[in-house]
């Protein structure tokens, strides 16, 4: 379920908060999630509203796509990230106002995706960033190749892919993937503070700021080519066994038998 709310933040200012809210699932997105997010981000646009915060209900902020019913024999990979997900994260990218978000807890896959296309992450101290996929038999995507790569290199990237290990929300502000790490019981109100603020701010000012640093980012990391080539990889390996066996494993709750093939 996707809640949306309009705040005023002051004279002629409105503040967006779209709060992702399936808690018992971690906030994990089928596809109707993903259009209801996407539609959220397109009537925040129609509203005109100055800063948008985007945040997760519960223990979590977003453990990635909802797979519990997914049977990778018959699931269109190619269509749900190109069809679905790549749209979705330039919208929230493309933003015509400063896009604010506050993550607790594990933030994984899409979640980490959501995290990378908004412009200010706020992450509280023992959130869970990295990536999981090991244990799926399939790779990482949102664009999560570019940020580790640009911001954490190669060795370290490749790490945390190999073993599956989580970065702490603290351990990834340190190693520059987000803006700030909080004790989790203030990250709600700090974020939301921050966004509030924002919108009462020269926000013409601060798109230009926006636009000139996707201009500086985009051409010398290829972020968007990165993320194609990953939707490529990902629909690939969604014909290998080990990627079928590692979602059977995950719907009976049992630990995956890979073999490489």
């Amino acid at each position: 379920m996707i809640d949306y709310a309009l705040e005023e933040a002051g004279t002629d200012a409105t503040l967006a908060v779209i709060t992702l809210n399936s808690p018992g699932k971690l906030n994990a997105l089928n596809e109707q999630a993903l259009r209801d997010l996407d539609a959220a981000y397109a009537r925040a646009e129609a509203d005109g509203v100055r800063a948008l915060l985007l945040r997760g209900e519960g223990r979590a902020f977003c453990a990635g796509r909802d797979i519990s019913e997914v049977d990778p024999r018959s699931d269109d990979v190619r269509g749900y990230l190109d069809g679905l997900l790549t749209p979705l994260l330039r919208r929230m990218a493309e933003f015509p106002a400063p896009t604010f978000a506050a993550a607790q807890g594990a933030s994984l896959g899409v979640g980490l995706g959501l995290l990378i296309a908004t412009d200010v992450v706020y992450v509280s101290a023992d959130a869970k960033i990295g990536s999981p996929f090991a244990a799926l038999g399939a790779t990482l995507d949102s664009g999560g190749h570019a940020l580790f790569f640009d911001r954490l290199g190669t060795h370290r990237t490749l790490d945390l892919i190999y073993s599956g290990q989580l970065m702490s929300g603290e351990e990834a502000v340190r190693s520059g993937l987000f803006s700030r790490a909080l004790p989790p019981e203030d990250l709600q109100a700090v974020a939301h503070g921050a966004a509030t603020t924002a919108a009462s701010g020269p926000t013409r000012a601060f798109l230009e700021s926006k636009r000139l640093v996707a201009r500086l980012r985009d051409p010398r990391v290829g972020f968007w080519e990165a993320l194609e080539r990953e939707n490529r990889a990902q629909a690939e390996l969604c014909d290998t066994d080990d990627y079928r066996e590692g979602f059977a494993a995950f719907q009976a709750k049992r630990k995956p038998t890979f073999r490489g093939r």
